[in-house]
């Protein structure tokens, strides 16, 4: 498959994209297994970073930004709601800004307003090679946490040490490693490691359900969260925001003062014609941090 012409999209702010970020909807999203269907034929891409066009709506053409368009970001140009437009700071590199508005954005909302994060605690990190899992060791990290960061392989491990996390076990046999010392746990993941994740939460510990990558969506048996008050907290960021869109620009504010601490870890960078090649890395789990596509 290779890119074709489309009319140019209009909109509030007009965004010339350099770089669109890869992510796991956009793959549901192509094979028709998200929970939001658009009618076909539609562009993928959820989050972008370039230069703004013209002056309007707080911004001034020539403004390096990152978006959230919701979809269409697989092309050279994207249209987007003036709430959903993020100002980079100057020294903040527009690739790496691609990376931002899925990921670090939802282990944002997980960390700080669903987990109420306190400095020199212990966050566990499920799926720590993954573009949300070394996102959010960085975030964890930027508010003073202590980062275990879980690894299906042992290839994976350099990556997650390249993101920032402490300490880095394997998969196999991660709760004895780790013991019984957790205050957060972040699962993209699933599946069954869901109940030794569970066990590894000191009393009044928090698991945080972010995605089911794993494919299997686990139970659990109430009575383990009962004995040790723990709990199982659900992370629906874009749940939340869409019945809220000014809640993003709150949310840019929170996060600016952590970007000092915030190095996306790139795995690989497509051009736009080899989109399908991005989305099946992604699919087959081959990726590593974050996948990108270069616009222009």
């Amino acid at each position: 498959m290779s890119s074709a012409d489309v009319p140019e999209p209009s909109g509030p702010v007009l965004i010339d994209v350099q770089y669109a970020g890869v992510s796991f909807p956009d793959v549901l999203l192509t094979r028709g297994r998200y929970q939001i269907k658009p009618p076909l034929p539609f562009i993928p891409g959820s989050e972008v970073s370039g230069v703004v066009r013209t002056d309007g709506h707080g911004f001034q053409a020539g403004d390096r930004v990152a978006a959230f368009p919701g979809l269409g970001g697989f092309a050279q140009t994207v249209a987007a709601d003036p709430r959903m437009v993020f100002r980079l700071p100057d020294s903040f590199p527009l690739q790496a800004a691609a990376a931002l508005p899925m990921n670090y954005f939802t282990v944002h909302f997980a960390l700080q307003r669903r987990a109420h994060l306190r400095a020199g605690q212990t966050v566990l990190v499920q799926g720590a090679a993954g573009g949300v899992g070394t996102a959010a060791i960085q975030v964890a990290k930027a508010l003073g946490a202590h980062v275990i960061a879980v690894v299906s392989s042992e290839a994976k491990q350099e990556t997650a040490r390249r993101a920032g996390a402490d300490e880095v076990v394997l998969a196999q046999g991660f709760r004895q490693t780790v013991g019984q010392r957790v205050d957060v746990v972040v699962d993209p993941v699933g599946g069954d490691r869901f109940t030794d994740s569970l066990r590894c939460l000191a009393p009044e510990g928090q698991l945080l359900v972010i995605g089911f990558t794993a494919g299997e969506i686990p139970t659990v048996k109430v009575n383990r969260l009962l004995l040790n008050n723990i709990s199982v907290v659900g992370v629906g960021w874009g749940a939340f925001w869409l019945a809220r869109p000014d809640y993003l620009q709150e949310q840019w504010q929170e996060l600016l003062p952590l970007l000092d601490g915030v190095d996306p870890v790139i795995d690989a960078i497509h051009d736009l014609d080899d989109a399908p090649a991005a989305l099946a890395a992604l699919d087959e789990r081959r990726v590593q941090g974050k996948v990108l596509l270069r616009v222009r």
